[in-house]
Formats: structure tokens, C-alpha cells, sequence
């Protein structure tokens, strides 16, 4: 976490990463982030829709989440990312960022995409991005959780789960756009 609450990576998240994934979409009203740590993406999250629930399975972080960004529209919740409490079709998007690496294994990182798709309204996007495996990142991941999902594995379990127009990118970093389908003829994708 020593990373994702620097200044310079909140800064990188607010002014290139977020700006380019989301230009072309629309947050709607009320959006889900799972495990936003510091609340990095959550400043500037909470400027483009109505309301911003965030979802953080620490307690303490979800606690100075609460002390530094709750109220007004955003709604701190603590809870595990992979067994949701929010009703079926509760967003209209979902963000996670730099989050799911931190997921421990393969079937949990499927059983919170698997919640993810199923808190989605039909025509909802999840917006995401991840780190890409490095020994540099392995070595700073030291004491802790460490597990970066492969793109083609990522990209077969999103169309496996019901995702359709999904958008990966590969540069400094893994870049996601998924669509829930909004009907059963909406299936088109992009890779």
C-alpha cells in the first residue's frame, strides 16, 4: 500500500490513467469501487456520478476512507469483494484499481469479477486496471498478497462470466472496459 497512497500515484491515477479509460463512457449515476485503499481513484471518482459506494475489506483503511472522503456522495462500506451484500443490478459501473493482484488466488480473483458482473445493471461497465507481473513488483509485494492476473487469462474470464465489448490494454499497466450486456444481443467484443 506504500505505492497506492504516495502523492505521485494518486496524481498519475487522477490525471492519466482514469481521464483515458473513461472517455468514452458513461459512470452513470451511482458507482461501486472495490478496494479502493487510500481512496486514490475515489477524489476523483466522486466528481462523476451522483453516488460513489466504495467497498474496502480493511477496517482501518475503510475507516480513514470514512474520516477523509465520506459523506456528501460517497458511502464507505467495509465487506469482502467476493461475497457482495449489494442486491443483483445495485451499479450502474464498478472500478477497480490496482486491486485485484492483491487477490490471493485465481478462484477468488473469478469469484469477485463473478459479484462484480452480477452488482452490474445490464449495460453497466466495469473499468479497471492492474499492475502487469514483474520481479520488481514481486519483490515490493514482499509482505504481502501478490498475485497479477495474465491479460489472455483475464480477457477469457470476463467473456466467461458474460462480459461482452471488452477492451484490454497492455502498456505500463493493465487497462480494462467490460460492458454487461444490455440485452441478449449485446455480445460484441474487442481485444
Amino acid at each position: 500500500m506504500r505505492l497506492c497512497s504516495s502523492p505521485e500515484w494518486a496524481e498519475r491515477i487522477q490525471t492519466e490513467l482514469l481521464p483515458s479509460l473513461v472517455r468514452d463512457v458513461d459512470l452513470g449515476e451511482v458507482m461501486l469501487e472495490v478496494g479502493p485503499g487510500p481512496g486514490a481513484a475515489t477524489v476523483w471518482l466522486r466528481r462523476r456520478v451522483r453516488h460513489l459506494v466504495v467497498l474496502e475489506l480493511d477496517g482501518e483503511a475503510a475507516s480513514l476512507l470514512e474520516c477523509n472522503l465520506g459523506g456528501a456522495n460517497v458511502e464507505v462500506v467495509v465487506g469482502d469483494a467476493s461475497e457482495m451484500q449489494f442486491p443483483d443490478a445495485s451499479f450502474d459501473s464498478v472500478g477497480s484499481f490496482t486491486m485485484l493482484h492483491h487477490v490471493t488466488t485465481a478462484a477468488a480473483q473469478h469469484k469477485v469479477l463473478s459479484e462484480i458482473f452480477r452488482v452490474l445493471r445490464p449495460g453497466g461497465v466495469l473499468i479497471a486496471s492492474d499492475s502487469l507481473a514483474s520481479t520488481e513488483l514481486h519483490h515490493f509485494h514482499v509482505d504481502d498478497a501478490y498475485n497479477p492476473i495474465e491479460p489472455s487469462f483475464l480477457l477469457v474470464l470476463l467473456r466467461a462470466l458474460g462480459f461482452s465489448k471488452i477492451t484490454l490494454a497492455v502498456d505500463r499497466a493493465l487497462s480494462v472496459l467490460a460492458f454487461k450486456p444490455a440485452s441478449a444481443n449485446d455480445t460484441e467484443f474487442a481485444a
